[in-house]
């Protein structure tokens, strides 16, 4: 067996929630190939196990992830391995946040320190993120140079607005948890200490809920941000005719008939 220290990316499912978390503590998780291809497939994984009722992402150590490993970058760049330099937006970074965003179940981001660069887009793509309050994030893209990826152009103006996403990526600085939570970047911050067992009874609850009535509002909600009024009332009247018909949704009533509480199955 594999000594999880070593994996750049840890991943453990345990009643229904799955812990995705970033593991190169010694680098602030920052994403080299490795923990690139790793992340990517262990998210794929969670996006398609219908035993994962919802995941949850983190980092190890004093940071969330800090983005492209620049060491990395430097050496793919003084090679001249393009190839490897210029693919893995396609490669890595967008079946990764694509994947995050579009599950069909809750995605919980447990900020555990500096979310920086792709690090912060990824948060932005979870459904809640719930920080410590020695977190804080950065959009660094323009300290090297480099325009914004990971979905955080579609992202981070559906939580912040256009203007103030076009500040941000424009004049990066560290966002400190407080003011994260002012600006709508955060759900919640709790102490670094509270952040495991904040985050633990969160996913718990969402792993006991209706999961299929997550994921169809979790679309409800993604579509109708890119269509009309009128796309999207019929879009709801797609999930509601969904969700109708699920088991969850008889039990849930049969339960309420009989003043008793609901156990979902999510299905």
């Amino acid at each position: 067996m594999t000594d999880a220290a070593a994996q750049p990316v840890t991943y453990d499912v345990v009643e229904g929630v799955a812990t995705i978390r970033l593991n190169r503590p010694e680098a602030m998780n920052s994403l080299d190939i490795a923990t690139k291809e790793a992340l990517r497939d262990v998210v794929t994984e969670a996006a398609e196990d219908e035993a994962v009722r919802c995941v949850v992402l983190t980092g190890s150590g004093r940071a969330f992830c800090v983005g492209q490993d620049l060491k990395e970058h430097v050496q793919l760049l003084e090679s001249g391995s393009s190839d490897e330099l210029f693919t893995t937006v396609e490669k890595h970074y967008n079946p990764t946040v694509t994947a995050l965003a579009t599950m069909p179940k809750p995605v919980v981001a447990a900020v555990n320190g500096v979310a920086a660069g792709a690090g912060a887009s990824l948060a932005f793509a979870c459904d809640l993120r719930v920080l410590a309050e020695s977190a804080g994030f950065n959009l660094a893209f323009p300290g090297v140079a480099l325009s914004c990826d990971t979905g955080a152009s579609w992202t981070l103006p559906r939580l912040v607005g256009r203007a103030k996403a076009i500040e941000l990526l424009y004049f990066p600085s560290t966002i400190p948890s407080a003011k994260a939570l002012e600006l709508g970047l955060a759900t919640s911050v709790v102490s670094d200490e509270q952040l495991s067992d904040e985050v633990a009874t969160l996913a718990a609850k969402l792993a006991a809920g209706p999961t299929l009535s997550y994921a169809s509002m979790r679309q409800a909600v993604n579509f109708s941000s890119s269509h009309d009024f009128a796309a999207s009332l019929a879009f709801e009247a797609e999930k509601m005719n969904l969700t109708g018909a699920s088991a969850d949704h008889r039990n849930a009533v049969a339960a309420f008939v009989a003043k008793e509480k609901p156990a979902f199955q999510g299905r």
